[in-house]
């Protein structure tokens, strides 16, 4: 049987125990879950990849303008602007996962990461990541797998859903995820990958989910970029074996409890925090007009 995933002390034990690498359960928790054969499993993980790869490429390339207006080609203006702030390659990173997650946004194809909502942090970081180190697939691929045994402990333990636990539960996690990939395919040890995610998600608690006009737009687009950033900070952070001292099981622990916690309005439902503004409300009463406007006229009774 497979390990379930119930603590990152216990996933830790069980790949000393087998002597198996840290991508070692997960492979074998998707295998018996899915009841598919390790080549189909890698050839899914390389097909998702390229999905995300392919979300960057087309928000870098295509018009990418939302219904709404709020999303008009961010990523391209961020990509090309000649003035790096820190360097070509933070500009970059930011872009792309911006990129990936304006896709979305416009109705695109994307992969959740864990969810749509945080779908351009993963594609933003392994993208930048490979291109900088000169990464095989195969080893973006195992990052992959790392990362989703990283969201299996969260959604055991806290939440990756922003109707339950906010945005921490969504940005929050999947930073946490690609910290502790990036930190994997550079070569670190099983405790600089469980800091890392750790140290990210100290750095994510208590953020709220405040969509405004309930769109996963405003926002959900930016923090996609700034998350893709603290990751990178953290997975900086932890192969120098600086300590987030709390331990990750416990920063899970801490996730979950302000989640629960947290008043509904900054749960998703638009009510709190951006979407409550003077400007936000402005504009959600515009989406609803425009929504009224196409809907098909009713048929007349005959």
């Amino acid at each position: 049987m497979s390990y379930l995933f119930e603590t990152f002390q216990g996933w830790k034990a069980y790949c000393e125990k087998n002597e198996v690498p840290l991508y070692g359960p997960v492979l074998e928790y998707e295998m018996e879950q899915r009841g598919k054969s390790e080549s189909s499993i890698w050839e899914g993980l390389l097909q998702a990849y390229r999905v995300m790869k392919d979300a960057v490429d087309t928000g870098l390339k295509e018009d990418m303008i939302s219904r709404s207006g709020m999303i008009n080609n961010g990523a391209k203006k961020v990509y090309n602007h000649p003035l790096s702030v820190l360097s070509p390659e933070f500009q970059r990173l930011v872009s792309r996962a911006l990129a990936a997650k304006e896709v979305n946004s416009c109705m695109g194809r994307v992969v959740a990461a864990p969810t749509a909502g945080a779908s351009g942090i993963l594609p933003g970081t392994l993208y930048t990541l490979q291109e900088i180190h000169d990464l095989e697939d195969q080893e973006i691929l195992e990052g992959l797998l790392v990362g989703a045994g990283i969201a299996l402990i969260i959604e055991q333990n806290a939440s990756l859903a922003g109707a339950v636990g906010g945005c921490q539960a969504e940005t929050g996690s999947a930073a946490a995820m690609a910290s502790g990939a990036m930190v994997y395919c550079l070569g670190g040890n099983t405790d600089q990958v469980f800091n890392a995610v750790a140290i990210t998600i100290q750095c994510m608690l208590g953020l709220v989910c405040d969509p405004v006009a309930g769109l996963v737009e405003v926002p959900c687009v930016v923090r996609n970029a700034s998350a893709a950033a603290i990751a990178n900070s953290s997975a900086q952070i932890a192969l120098a074996d600086v300590s987030g001292v709390i331990p990750v099981d416990e920063c899970v622990e801490a996730m979950g409890e302000i989640g629960s916690s947290m008043e509904n309005k900054y749960k998703e439902t638009a009510l709190g925090g951006l979407a409550a503004t003077l400007t936000g409300k402005g504009i959600a009463k515009k989406v609803l007009i425009q929504d009224i406007e196409i809907l098909p006229d009713e048929e007349s009774p005959e």
